[in-house]
């Protein structure tokens, strides 16, 4: 678990100086009268997790304590078969996004997760599989301008479009 720690974080570290080098060939600032420029969002998430990565190697190099200091494996045997149905469930959702869309295709993913693999209970499943596209819908949708695929469900749409847009 400790080297697979340090792996993680390194490579994570990586990966997230790249993406804030590949985003500030864009804007990052605010942009009078426009708000935030092309690349704000990934390059200020992306800077983020850098800092978190720099705090976890902070902390692998100081003191390890707790999960950082298990000399275990990395996954537990146990867990693997969890991990393979949650891709798959990944991979199933991905597909249906092309077919049903974003708003879709996540709501059935977190019934499946939520209530399936979870064994949470219906209220909670269905509050996050309502408003998770209601949420994600205002925030890209309208908010950010930012049209998401909808699949064979565009149509559905219209009426929010010339409601929000």
């Amino acid at each position: 678990m400790r080297q697979a720690e340090l792996v993680l974080a390194l490579i994570m570290g990586l990966v997230s100086a790249s993406l804030m080098w590949k985003s500030a060939e864009l804007p990052v600032g605010w942009i009078p009268d426009e708000g935030p420029g092309g690349g704000a969002f990934p390059f200020w998430l992306s800077a983020g997790m850098l800092a978190c990565c720099v705090w976890i190697l902070i902390r692998w190099v100081r003191n390890p304590t707790g999960v950082a200091a298990d000399e275990g494996p990395y996954i537990a045997p146990e867990a693997r078969s969890q991990i393979i149905v949650v891709t798959i469930a990944l991979a199933v959702m991905i597909g249906l996004v092309h077919i049903i869309g974003v708003y879709g295709a996540v709501p059935l993913f977190l019934v499946f997760y939520l209530r399936g693999l979870g064994r949470h209970g219906w209220k909670l499943t269905t509050a996050f599989a309502v408003a998770t596209p209601v949420v994600t819908f205002f925030f890209f949708e309208a908010a950010l301008k930012i049209t998401l695929p909808k699949g064979y469900t565009e149509p559905l749409f219209y009426p929010l479009y010339d409601w929000f847009m």
